[in-house]
């Protein structure tokens, strides 16, 4: 099953890794701009995250074992990877927190980000916390997707947007802009390659097959 879906999204993962998008970062003006958009979604990307969490394993208390051991050892080791990661010191840092860093490291403007994160601390709806700031609309249809996907509650189809939105589509992504960043910026916007050098890291050779296992062992394969 898993390999006839990966044929089907083949060709849009092509037009994914082969964007035009790429080409365009041309300065680094165009950087900030691209890193004031795609932190909404590294963040949104945690809410996929611990919605798996919530489901696959237990996080209340009294505890009780998970009926899938196998899916929620897992997700366990996806959040630890991408809820506290190490920064290039070595210190413990979530991947949110990290590209945060980066966007600071090259004057980005996470100002938005920030305000609609506070507005969520203070229990302001997601919807009425992106009334208040001025976003795209790629950008706010993008996390709604996001949140509609989440609040379907089957956990098969959360596991199917994080594996084949997200996770196993990541590497070849980030691969993409490494290269640009590489040849256009040789040796500065070290906290963003960083970054992207994680990802590729954790994602292709630890949390992509994982999030496969997860599809196949909640599916039944």
């Amino acid at each position: 099953m898993i390999d006839k879906i990966e044929l089907e999204l083949k060709p849009y993962r092509q037009l994914l890794v082969n964007h035009p998008l790429y080409k365009n970062l041309k300065n680094i003006d165009d950087v900030k701009k691209f890193m004031e958009m795609h932190v909404f979604a590294v963040w949104d990307f945690m809410s996929l995250v611990k919605k798996l969490q919530i489901e696959l394993t237990c996080v209340q208390i009294p505890w009780i074992p998970s009926k899938d051991s196998g899916s929620a050892r897992l997700i366990n080791e996806i959040v630890w990877g991408e809820e506290t990661d190490v920064d290039k010191d070595g210190n413990p840092i979530s991947h949110f927190e990290m590209y945060i860093n980066a966007m600071k490291s090259i004057k980005a403007d996470p100002s938005k980000i920030n305000n609609l994160i506070n507005s969520l601390e203070s229990n302001i709806s997601l919807d009425s916390a992106f009334d208040n700031i001025q976003i795209e609309d790629a950008v706010r249809d993008f996390v709604k997707y996001s949140f509609f996907v989440i609040k379907q509650n089957k956990i098969h189809v959360v596991a199917a947007v994080f594996t084949f939105g997200r996770e196993d589509l990541l590497p070849d992504v980030f691969i993409k802009f490494l290269e640009q960043l590489k040849t256009k910026y040789p040796g500065s916007l070290e906290d963003l390659v960083y970054y992207f050098k994680r990802h590729i890291e954790l994602d292709g050779d630890e949390h992509g097959p994982m999030a496969i296992n997860m599809i196949k062992n909640l599916c039944g394969e």
